[in-house]
This record gives structure tokens, C-alpha cells and sequence, in this order.
């Protein structure tokens, strides 16, 4: 068995992401079609909506082509703005900037006036055997033209990934690093810190460090460069996660197992699967933002007790005071020595004013420090005390002020801003009066849009800003006052999957809101982003149920923290019935990203306000609340619970709702100690029929598999290929990922006990193919212990003991343990072991080294690269 080789193209399991270069307002109809052609092949494409501005952020862009892997160029007449002390148009800046080696088609629009320069970097491309050079003429067929050159840039690249002799086909998967943030700025002045921090955890004698400051201080940057500079010491992974969004410390260990990759299905306590999937590995999870939820810090003593190679850096502004913590306070950067006038020496030894001048000639290209403007650099980064947050805000102004401008209105204005907030701590009350200051210099339109943005959790979108406009002053002019908050350092703007997407940082929206909320609007629009998202989840929910599933699914993880801020204001507001609502339109969506555990915890608050609701958010509410408990605690007052829910969907109108209670009471009959078999299977046929007559193709589908396992226990294989068969027919037909993938594994191990060897592998390799689609490392586990008992019953022992491993490290990875009788490759396994115990060694060996996307290359028999090659296509 040769070893996995590294292509030059991705597997589906990763999105492949298009850059694309144009001028903004001349090519917008062009822009927008290009887009569609790379969204129609399931590509990312990367549209830096704001890389054309005036002064543009050369970095981010730069950081957006270093992520990206094919660039496509559109030009037309204009050659674009040229910044002051800037050479080229950013157009041209960014052509330029694209890697040799990344694919480039550049799209020539036909014109008769176009720009000299233009016409020069043109001429240029030509001659660049690295770019094809294609013209057009309209939107429309640029659109056809660009989906027609990606699918055959990705046929070629797919075919130059096959190598001699071999067919397997392989790509690495992001390595844990590539999970923590990017900072598309230089971090300076913490080299002392990051040295002090790599220290502690390598010595791993305190189990949970706490970078501990206030905000501004620049933890949370800290913490990323602490994170990747201690790579090395934590072979098994580094981990981020944000709880900037997260305010109920019930959410704590949802979160913690979200960013871990582990799906809460209710079939097992979270925690007992968080330690599972720790168990054994050397891990580093970061929590950035603590303090909100400093009520959750039990947790973390449970969880590195049961996982004792786990260690936890948490960013916060106050001590967590539990076991095991180390605290480390967080300074601010030092400042030029002594008081009056700084000499430029001095000046230049302060890393506090070395990071005033990197962002300042970030806004300003050319801006440098000299002996004319040392002393009011220094002047400013002493004021503001080193914090990097407001050192940053400040060095946004130079672009409209000098710097002696600067720090004349700081000197006029902070001391009446601090006096103001004498409460609060001494940094934290100046950090504040900077952003008030930084603030105070925005037209009113973008200082109310500001205060607006307050609302949103973490991330949010053109399109959601937009929607809160109604009746404010800045309606009609998002974007415009989107990018003025850009170029204020304000508001940041990055790009996830292809969508362009905005955010501030925590302290920024803690004071955004903290103003929405003086000014008397924070009711308002925080009703208006409730709306929203609202209406967002009714428009997407049905897509959950058929061929738009796993797009669906990634849209709603990228807005997921903006769904729990919904939430939690329908729930504060007592609109229960809407919250109610809002839950059960993303059932669907809770069950495939798992995250029943933080559902069930919404739902017990709505409960427990003892106000009037409808019979169907009561039954809403009971029923999500009741999942978990049917898994990990049946009892007979579960089946009652669900009984009820039955009663109140159906008395409520909800025939549908009311079918799937029907099937889950079923279901928690046959969790019991004593499974009442004949009663379950009673009101799984009846459910079904019940969701077939609704038109539920997705319920009827999963209930299909339940009777299946049920047929399957009662000792009726027949029946139970039947329903299995019938379930993944159904799913196929409505193009529901998820359920063709748990069908058709339950499908392939009963195959397998038949000894149909051949139809068993058909089965298990369709199956792969789809959960690679939809993400779903669980079911790509399934798949590869199937194919490891095909493997094993040809006596191909190598490769089925490579297999097995690689699925037992997906395994444990996302703790799933509870799933034992459902791995039937075991007995196959075994009698290839038996039979050469070292061929099936050195297969675990190797097994246990691979990357999900390594493993999945090993697995795929040749017959199915064609497979592979039309999943890629349609990703």
C-alpha cells in the first residue's frame, strides 16, 4: 500500500477561494456576475468590496490574495485611483501582489476609450505565461465565460494531482493553527510578553493562564500570537474560541464544544464528550473574553481535571480566581521616558509610539516619524497611556490631522472625557475617553450608525445593516458610512466563505451600546435586528430540508452568534411566542450543527417566565428541552413529556410538529430500560404516514431509518435494508444531505452483515462522498470503518488497519464514544488481524498519522475518483 501523496487541488472538505480585482462602480454589474458564476460551482470568492477606496487598506487585501487560490482580473476603461506617494492604482497593486503561482484569468472588456495605464498593465499580462487573457463583451456572457474557465481550471488542476502509478487522491487539512484568527496587522511591543507567556505553558505547571487587563490592552491580540508562537508545544491542536457573543454561562461548554468540532446531538452529556475528545492530546484552547460569563470558571477546573494534557489560556478583565489558574496581567506598551519635549532616539525606543507610526502610514502611505513631529508622537502615546486599542485610534486621525493637531485635541478633550467616568479604573476610563474622542470627529450619520452597529454580535452583513435603516439617519448610506468607520479604525472588515462581513471589536460595541442605550434607541434596534434575523431564519429554514442544505448550514454558522443575540432579546422582551418560533424553524439546523445542549437552555428560560404563551411554543419548548433528556435520562416522564407535546402541537393546528413528536415518544420508548418495542414501532409507522401526507420528506426520511433500526433489532434484516433503502431515497430525491448520509451508512453495515461486499462499498463510498459535502466528520467516520471492513474482507489487512485508525482519531477528536454498536467493521478487522497481524500494525501506524483528507484519498477506490471529481464540481 503506497502512502497518500499531497495534490495540487483541494478535496471537497475545503472551500477553493477566488480573488476578484476590479474597479468598484464601472464594473458593478460585472462583479456581481462573477460572483454568481463562482458561487455556482460551490467556490468562495473573495470581493473586497472597499479595496478601491482612497488610501486603501494595503494589508487586508494583502492578506485576502495570501488565503485566496485563483485570482480573476475584470478590467474595463478606468485604471483605477492612485493613492498619494502611491505608484500604481490599486488595481494595479493587486495584480502585482498575486502570488506567481496562483492561477490568474484576466477578463478584458471590449472599449474604445480605455485609460493609458490601463492599456500598459494589460500589455504587461499578456506577456505573463502565469494569466490567461480573455475578452468580453456584457455581464451576461462574462458570467458563462468565467463558470466555464473555473470548471475547467479545477478539471486540470484535479487531473495534475493524480501521479503515476498511484490513484489515490489526498490534500492536507487546515492544521490546528490555521484554526486560531488572522491579524492582518503587525503585532508590536510584545515580544517581552509573548516570551514570559511561551514559558508558562511550557513548563504546564498551571493548567488555565489568564492574560488579565482591561479592555484595549490588546489581549486578545496577545493571545492569538501567544497561541501560534506556542504551536510547537501542543502538538494536537490550538483552539479559539470567541465569547464575545456568549452571556449565559450555561453556554460555556456549548461553545467550547462547537469550536472543538463536537456536535451535541443529545445522545451524550457535552461534557463527558469534551473530555473524551481531550483525552490523551496535548491541547491549547483559547477563550477570549471570559469576563462576561466569569461564572462559568468551574467548568474549567471539571474539564482539565478529566482531560489532564488539556491546558486553557483565557483572556479577561477580571481574575477567574479558581484552581489552577495562573494569572498573568497584560501592561500597556511602553512610552518614552521622562516628561517634555522626546527626542527622536527616545522616541523611536518606545514600541508604543513604533505602533503609532505603523498604523499611521497604514492610513497615510509615506507617513514616517521624524525630528519635527518625535515630541507630539510621544506627547500622544504618553496620554493615552500605551493602550494599543486608543494609541490605534488615534493614529487613524493623521489622514484628516498632524500629529501636533492630535495631540493638541487630546490634550484639550481627554481630560474632560476622563473626568466624566471617574468610576471606572484608571486605563479603562482613558480608553474610553479616546473612542468618545475618536467618536466626536464623525459626521453625525456615521456616529448614529456606529452607535446602531452596538446591536450586532461579533460579525454581521451589508445586507443586515441595511435593514435596521428604517427611519435612521444614516439610511441610504450603510456602505459610505460602513467605510468612513473603516477608515476610522472603528469598524473592521473582513471576508468569511466568500462573504464580505464587518465587525467591532468587544470594547467598542460595549460603548457603541452603552450610547444606543443613553440615547433611548437600544430598544428600537435591537427589536429591529430581532426582526431581521427572524425573518433571515424563516427565509433559510426550508433550504435546510433539500438541495440548498449544506449552503443553508453555512450561512446560518456564520450568523450563529447574531441568532443567539435574537434570541435572547425575543426571550427578554417576553415576545415568547416569536423565540418559540425561532427555535423550531431551525430544528433542522440545531440537529445537523448539534447544538441541542444551548437550545435546551433558551428554552428553560422562555418556561420558566410563567407568562401566557400558545399551546405550540409550550410544545416548542418542552419538546426541544425534553431531547436531551430522552438520550442521556429516559424515563417513563420523558414518554409522557413528548406525549404532551404530541397533544399540544396537534390541538394547536401543527399536523407536521406534531408528527415528529410522535417520532421521537417512539424513539424515547426505546431508550427505556425496559424498550416497550411493540408501542414504538406502532407510532413509527404512524408518524411516518403522518409526514409523508404533510409533505415532511426530511422527518419521514429519519423516522424511515428509525423503523430500520428498530426492523434491525427485532431480527428482520430484510425489513430493515427495506427502510433504509426507502429513507435514502426519499433524502435523495429532496436533496437532503444529511439524512442520505445517515441512512446510507446504516445502509452500508447492514450490507456489510450480509456479506454483500460489493454493494456494501458502492454504499459506503456515496455516503463519504456526501457527508465530505456537508462537513459532517461523524458520518465521514462511518464511512471510512465501512470501507476499512471492505478492505479487510478482500485481505487487504494494510489498508484496513490504516482506515480503522484514521476513523478512531476522527473519533475521538469530536467525542463520539456512544456509538459502539453501530461499528460492525470491528469482526472484519479482527479476522484480517488474525490473519497478518502485521500488515494491519503497519496499516494502525500509518492510520493514525493521516488528515481527515489523507484518510478519505485511501479509502476512495479508484472506480470512484469520477464520484470525487463531480462532488468537487458541484462544491
Amino acid at each position: 500500500m503506497t502512502g497518500p501523496v499531497r495534490p495540487a487541488i483541494r478535496t471537497p472538505d475545503q472551500r477553493i477561494r477566488v480573488f476578484v480585482s476590479s474597479t468598484l462602480r464601472e464594473l458593478a454589474d460585472e462583479r456581481r456576475a462573477v460572483r454568481a458564476a463562482i458561487e455556482r460551482l460551490r467556490l468562495a470568492p473573495v470581493m473586497f468590496e472597499l479595496g478601491a477606496r482612497p488610501h486603501p487598506p494595503r494589508a487586508l487585501y494583502r492578506a485576502y490574495l495570501a488565503q485566496s487560490d485563483v485570482f480573476v482580473g475584470i478590467y474595463g476603461d478606468s485604471y483605477g485611483w492612485v493613492a498619494p506617494d502611491e505608484d500604481v492604482s490599486g488595481l494595479e497593486d493587486e495584480y502585482n501582489l498575486a502570488a506567481a503561482s496562483m492561477p490568474k484569468l484576466i477578463y478584458i472588456k471590449a472599449s474604445t476609450q480605455r485609460d493609458a495605464r490601463l492599456d500598459g498593465l494589460i500589455d504587461r499580462i499578456r506577456s505573463d505565461d502565469t494569466a490567461a487573457y480573455l475578452p468580453f463583451e456584457n455581464a451576461a456572457d462574462l458570467e458563462e465565460q468565467v463558470a466555464g474557465d473555473l470548471a475547467a481550471l479545477l478539471a486540470e488542476r484535479f487531473d495534475e494531482s493524480r501521479v503515476a502509478g498511484d490513484s489515490e487522491l489526498s490534500a492536507a487539512t487546515p492544521s490546528a493553527i490555521e484554526r486560531i484568527p488572522v491579524a492582518y496587522t503587525a503585532t508590536i511591543g510584545r515580544e517581552g510578553d509573548l516570551e514570559r507567556l511561551r514559558d508558562l505553558l511550557r513548563h504546564g505547571e498551571s493548567r488555565v493562564v489568564s492574560m488579565i487587563g482591561p479592555g484595549g490592552i490588546g489581549k486578545s491580540r496577545l493571545a492569538i500570537e501567544t497561541a501560534r508562537a506556542a504551536e510547537d508545544l501542543f502538538p494536537d491542536g490550538i483552539y479559539f474560541a470567541l465569547l464575545e457573543g456568549v452571556l449565559e454561562p450555561g453556554l460555556l461548554v456549548p461553545t467550547i464544544a462547537y469550536t472543538l468540532g463536537i456536535r451535541d446531538n443529545g445522545e451524550a452529556a457535552l461534557e463527558e464528550r469534551i473530555a473524551h475528545a481531550l483525552a490523551g492530546r496535548r491541547v491549547l484552547i483559547v477563550l477570549d473574553n471570559f469576563e462576561q460569563i466569569v461564572d462559568a470558571a468551574p467548568v474549567l477546573v471539571r474539564l482539565y481535571a478529566a482531560a489532564p494534557l488539556a491546558t486553557f489560556l483565557v483572556t479577561s478583565r477580571i481574575v477567574l480566581r479558581i484552581r489552577g489558574e495562573q494569572v498573568y496581567e497584560v501592561g500597556p506598551l511602553p512610552t518614552p521616558d521622562g516628561v517634555g519635549a522626546a527626542t527622536l532616539d527616545r522616541t523611536l525606543r518606545s514600541s508604543a509610539c513604533v505602533l503609532f507610526v505603523d498604523r499611521a502610514a497604514a492610513v497615510k502611505p509615506g507617513f514616517a516619524i521624524t525630528e519635527e513631529n518625535a515630541s507630539d508622537i510621544a506627547d500622544i502615546c504618553r496620554r493615552l497611556e500605551g493602550l494599543p486599542l486608543a494609541i490605534e485610534l488615534a493614529a487613524a486621525k493623521v489622514r484628516l490631522l498632524t500629529p501636533r493637531g492630535i495631540a493638541e485635541r487630546l490634550e484639550q478633550s481627554l481630560p474632560l472625557l476622563t473626568a466624566s467616568v471617574r468610576d471606572m479604573p484608571e486605563r479603562h476610563s482613558t480608553m474610553r475617553a479616546t473612542i468618545d474622542w475618536s467618536v466626536s470627529l464623525l459626521p453625525d450619520a456615521d456616529r448614529e450608525l456606529l452607535e446602531d452597529l452596538g446591536v450586532f454580535a461579533t460579525r454581521f452583513t451589508l445586507e443586515a445593516v441595511e435593514a435596521l435603516g428604517a427611519g435612521r439617519s444614516w439610511d441610504g448610506m450603510a456602505l459610505d458610512s460602513l467605510a468612513a468607520l473603516i477608515d476610522a479604525s472603528l469598524v473592521k472588515q473582513t471576508e468569511i466563505d466568500g462573504r464580505v462581513v464587518f465587525s467591532l471589536l468587544a470594547l467598542v460595541r460595549e460603548y457603541a451600546l452603552g450610547r444606543l442605550k443613553i440615547a433611548g434607541d437600544a430598544g428600537v434596534i435591537r427589536a429591529a435586528h430581532a426582526d431581521y434575523y427572524s425573518d433571515f431564519v424563516a427565509r433559510t429554514a426550508p433550504k435546510l430540508r433539500g438541495r440548498e442544505q449544506a449552503d443553508a448550514v453555512a450561512q446560518l454558522g456564520l450568523e450563529l452568534p447574531n441568532l443567539r443575540a435574537a434570541v435572547r432579546h425575543l426571550i427578554y422582551t417576553d415576545r415568547l411566542d416569536d423565540a418559540g418560533a425561532f427555535a423550531w424553524n431551525l430544528l433542522i439546523y440545531w440537529w445537523i450543527a448539534g447544538f441541542f445542549a444551548e437550545v435546551r437552555v433558551w428554552m428553560l428560560e422562555l418556561l420558566g417566565k410563567e407568562l401566557p404563551i400558545t399551546q405550540h411554543t409550550r410544545a416548542v419548548a418542552w419538546f426541544l428541552a425534553l431531547w436531551g433528556e430522552m438520550w442521556q435520562r429516559p424515563s417513563e416522564g420523558v414518554v409522557a413529556g413528548l406525549a404532551e407535546c404530541v397533544r399540544l402541537f396537534t390541538e394547536s393546528g401543527d399536523e407536521d410538529a406534531a408528527a415528529m413528536a410522535l417520532a421521537a415518544r417512539a424513539t424515547a420508548r426505546l431508550q427505556l430500560p425496559t424498550p416497550d418495542v411493540k408501542t414504538a414501532g406502532r407510532e413509527l409507522t404512524d408518524a411516518a404516514a403522518r409526514q409523508h401526507a404533510v409533505g415532511n420528506t426530511w422527518a419521514e426520511a429519519i423516522t424511515e431509518v428509525s423503523r430500520g433500526r428498530l426492523a434491525w433489532l427485532l431480527g428482520s434484516p430484510e425489513d430493515a435494508l427495506t427502510r433504509f433503502n426507502r429513507a435514502a431515497e426519499i433524502a435523495e430525491a429532496s436533496g437532503d444531505l444529511f439524512t442520505l448520509s445517515v441512512a446510507g451508512n446504516h445502509q452500508a453495515r447492514l450490507l456489510l452483515l450480509r456479506g454483500d461486499v460489493d454493494a456494501a462499498e458502492d454504499a459506503c463510498v456515496r455516503t463519504l462522498l456526501v457527508s465530505i459535502r456537508l462537513h459532517h466528520e461523524e458520518g465521514i467516520a462511518y464511512g471510512l470503518e465501512g470501507l476499512c471492513a471492505v478492505a479487510a474482507e478482500r485481505g487487504d489487512g494494510e489498508r484496513a488497519g490504516a482506515l480503522s485508525a484514521a476513523a478512531a482519531v476522527i473519533r475521538h477528536r469530536i467525542g463520539v464514544f456512544d456509538a459502539e454498536a453501530f461499528r460492525v467493521h470491528t469482526p472484519q478487522l479482527d479476522a484480517a488481524r488474525e490473519a497478518d497481524p502485521a500488515a494491519v500494525a503497519a496499516g494502525e501506524r500509518q492510520g493514525a498519522d493521516l488528515t481527515v483528507s489523507e484518510a478519505i484519498a485511501l479509502a476512495l477506490p479508484e472506480s470512484a475518483m469520477d464520484a470525487l471529481r463531480r462532488s468537487l464540481a458541484d462544491w
